[in-house]
């Protein structure tokens, strides 16, 4: 009885190094997979520490790691991590613990080059894709992320990056509205995300800026909650 019960209903961990992606990945469950038993994990230093050390250092890896073995122990089936900037630790932590776990990211980028793929069918000249972020320090290690994971495909993309300044700090005072409109401004004002195949909106906090962002786009925009949580679904349901 106990194991079916944990088959239609599974625990995930949900682990945060920002406060605002909280609430986006709260309703994204609540759309998608209410099911899921969750139980949240917020370490707001995370995000600080990196953002000042500019770089991924040994000591955060070995904190993510110590994180996932927390919520393993708490009786966890699957992690997601929603915090960006964090690519190899998350990667990490996975082999440590041997549970499904998740990038933030890693969904929306798979989706993302699915439209690549798809635009890129008939052309001649790599496809082009977009990122725009309110957190600088994700760009780098995103881009990389996936530009890899292209590379792996055999596809070739073109990424273009925008970073919004003070959208975050607008959401953190409460002013959400200002935040998203931020952020459709900057995909409105960039000739090269208007020519993209797809635009990726990089934080979890981002989330609620898609509509009034894709308003302002021609093309798919993305937002990394919603294809976090259909992928994690799929994979401790089905494997």
């Amino acid at each position: 009885m106990i194991a079916a019960m944990q088959t239609q209903a599974p625990r995930v961990a949900l682990i945060h190094a920002t406060a605002l992606a909280v609430a986006p990945i709260v309703s994204a469950f609540e759309r998608l997979w209410p099911q899921a038993r969750r139980m949240n994990l917020l370490d707001d230093s995370l995000s600080v520490d990196r953002a000042e050390a500019g770089i991924l250092t040994p000591a955060m890896t070995r904190r993510f790691i110590e994180l996932a073995r927390y919520c393993k122990d708490a009786g966890c089936d699957g992690i997601l991590f929603t915090c960006s900037a964090f690519g190899p630790a998350i990667e990490a932590a996975g082999d440590a613990v041997g549970i499904p776990t998740l990038k933030p990211n890693e969904a929306m980028f798979e989706d993302a080059l699915a439209l690549a793929a798809r635009a890129n069918a008939d052309a001649q000249q790599p496809a082009r894709l977009g990122l725009v972020a309110t957190f600088a320090a994700s760009i780098p290690s995103m881009s990389e992320e996936l530009l890899a994971l292209a590379e792996q495909r055999g596809q070739a993309i073109e990424l273009h990056t925008v970073f919004v300044p003070e959208a975050m700090d607008d959401l953190a005072r409460g002013s959400a509205d200002l935040h998203h409109r931020k952020i459709a401004a900057a995909g409105a004002g960039s000739k090269e995300l208007q020519s993209c195949a797809a635009v990726m909106l990089a934080q979890f906090s981002m989330a609620q800026a898609q509509p009034l962002t894709q308003a302002a786009l021609n093309c798919p925009v993305l937002s990394s909650p919603d294809c976090a949580v259909l992928a994690l679904k799929k994979r401790m349901i089905h494997g």
